[in-house]
């Protein structure tokens, strides 16, 4: 059997026990190639790779493959996320393929945000399959060299075994109730073959860290790359929404008080999400952070410098 492959920049890093640091890149609703020329000048060299969102909060962007196709020639590589909201298994795996055949390495499986969020609230959602599933089907088509019929993924019968190779990764919300749920949700993601995971924005750090604490018991830790998610805050106004009104964020108090005291919100907010990131590198289990700047990419290269993270380690092919 053929399996395309070769390990990402991303993966290896994981290996060599490097501290990973990632972004998210929101693709535009246009075909201005401008706006992520921008995004791409204010993250290279500043992460090791980039989330490209897949129609996030279920608005219309370009594709998630296509851009990360677009990221890749410019020279970062990139995380390209799959939901299980606007495709059944068939398109998936056909965009799989195509994303293979386009060396995309890292892959970030997750349920997608519902459609009613989004711009288009009466859109059919597919729903065909979800996240732990997609997951065990990305990797029986890369162990296995099938599809998820079963059949192999190969041009004729007696044609070779041509299957992609991801670096498998997945989502996981510590906030939402009870705790020790989201923690056996962690553990089928991690059975079905998830090898990284990158976490809901973190604010209340004390709920993180009990998290933390149920992950490293069960030594899951051992199985599955952490990063922990973080997002800088720029206004008491947008913290108070966040945490009244986004399924899964938390935002304590003292953060809000912080940022409504402060007489520049912005640089309170980058100095809390510094303050956090340090914290997150002492905590046993976090392999990495993610970066989820919200359309502000221009303010990850200076957090990343703030929590002692740049110059970061050389990419190999």
């Amino acid at each position: 059997m053929n399996v395309n492959k070769n390990k990402s920049g991303l993966e290896k890093l994981f290996e060599k026990g490097e501290f990973v640091v990632t972004a998210e890149l929101g693709p535009p609703k246009s075909v201005d190639p401008s706006v992520i020329d921008a995004k791409v000048i204010a993250l290279k060299g500043a992460v090791d790779a980039v989330n490209i969102t897949d129609n996030q909060a279920a608005i219309v962007r370009i594709s998630s493959i296509g851009t990360g196709i677009y990221v890749k020639n410019a020279g970062i590589e990139p995380i390209i996320q799959m939901t299980c909201r606007d495709r059944n298994r068939l398109g998936i795996q056909a965009d799989l393929l195509g994303a293979s055949l386009n060396g995309i390495k890292n892959l970030l499986c997750i349920t997608g945000d519902h459609q009613s969020l989004g711009n288009h609230p009466r859109a059919r959602c597919v729903f065909d399959i979800d996240s732990i599933q997609l997951i065990g089907m990305v990797r029986d088509m890369r162990e296995k060299g099938v599809f998820q019929c079963g059949e192999a993924i190969r041009n004729g019968k007696h044609a070779d075994v041509h299957a992609p190779g991801f670096f498998i990764g997945g989502a996981a919300n510590p906030f939402a109730e009870p705790l020790e749920w989201r923690v056996d949700r962690l553990r089928k993601k991690v059975n079905a073959g998830v090898e990284f995971i990158q976490t809901q924005c973190i604010y209340d750090m004390e709920r993180f860290s009990r998290w933390m604490k149920e992950v490293t018991a069960r030594g899951l830790h051992g199985q599955v790359k952490i990063c922990a998610g973080v997002s800088p805050l720029k206004s008491a106004g947008a913290a108070v929404y966040m945490n009244e009104k986004v399924a899964g964020i938390v935002i304590p108090d003292h953060c809000i008080e912080r940022l409504r005291k402060a007489d520049d919100a912005k640089a309170e907010g980058l100095k809390i999400c510094i303050e956090q990131i340090q914290q997150l590198m002492e905590m046993e289990g976090v392999a990495g952070v993610h970066i989820i700047a919200i359309e502000w990419e221009t303010a990850v290269r200076g957090i990343v410098e703030g929590a002692g993270l740049l110059p970061r380690p050389e990419m190999e092919e």
